[in-house]
């Protein structure tokens, strides 16, 4: 390797980064930039299988650095034993890929319900059930704090303290938890927590927090350097803490998203080099 693509040997893309690429777009596309690897999301794999996209990226010579996603654990009754199996599914995919982190939106608040406590401990019953058979295949649960302004709607875990509380009430191989610089670059606890977690960090991802946010928040996620997040430390933070997997770029964004994606994997590899890798 040169010495620019040696410092992209830790870099992968996630698929929702470049949403109109299919799973084989995807891969090709991380060839043509000379990204060695990809976080691939469950809607595109099912498209052709798992067997058929585990292929194609192995062909690729590419490595799976996660799958996204599992979760959404907050229902109760049948819409909650629904959940399991799906996830149950989704574990058995994540093996079928050959990734061993299966990222983890926990969900938030079912429909009409004001128990954010009851919730929270549905989350935790429901991991109960499923570390043991995530273990038994090699997958490990990844949990994500998000934002607290997606408390309500996507996940009722909002710090790394939190998902830390969690994931530390199982053996470490079978769940962690995801650093994501968009969710967790406000808290200042972040470095305390992230030194905590140490080797269950499962995830590294990365992406920038922009102002104003567009009515739909979800999209609020920029490439790096567009908006306020100082991404040396969070690397910093992961690598003391032991953590040497790889670095994914997540980014939702209308804008990003009508960019043809080979223009936005250039961006994202010369930011990535630029202003994470960073001293």
């Amino acid at each position: 390797m040169s010495a620019v693509d040696q410092r992209l040997a830790r870099l992968s893309l996630n698929q929702r980064t470049t949403e109109s690429w299919s799973v084989r777009e995807a891969v090709e596309g991380c060839v043509r930039a000379g990204i060695p690897a990809i976080g691939l999301w469950r809607e595109p794999v099912a498209e052709i299988g798992v067997a058929a996209a585990a292929k194609l990226v192995a062909d690729a010579g590419l490595r799976v650095s996660s799958l996204c996603r599992g979760g959404f654990l907050t229902a109760s009754g049948a819409a909650g034993r629904a959940a399991l199996a799906d996830n149950r599914h989704a574990i058995d995919e994540a093996a079928g890929l050959g990734t061993d982190c299966l990222v983890m939106v926990v969900g938030g608040l079912p429909p009409g319900s004001r128990d954010l406590r009851g919730a929270r401990q549905r989350v935790a019953d429901a991991l109960a059930e499923l570390a043991p058979y995530a273990g038994e295949r090699g997958v490990r649960l990844a949990l994500e704090p998000l934002h607290p302004m997606y408390c309500a709607d996507r996940a009722v875990l909002s710090t790394l303290g939190q998902a830390l509380d969690l994931a530390e009430q199982f053996p470490v191989e079978r769940v962690g938890v995801v650093v994501d610089t968009f969710h967790l670059w406000w808290d200042p606890d972040v470095w305390r927590q992230i030194s905590r977690a140490g080797q269950r960090i499962a995830s590294f991802q990365v992406c920038d927090f922009l102002t104003p946010l567009p009515a739909d928040v979800l999209l609020g996620r920029g490439m790096m350097g567009d908006g306020h997040i100082d991404f040396p430390p969070f690397r910093r933070a992961v690598e003391q803490a032991g953590y040497t997997g790889d670095t994914e770029v997540e980014i939702f964004n209308a804008e990003v998203w009508a960019t043809d994606p080979d223009e936005v994997l250039a961006t994202m590899k010369d930011r990535y080099v630029r202003l994470v890798l960073a001293d």
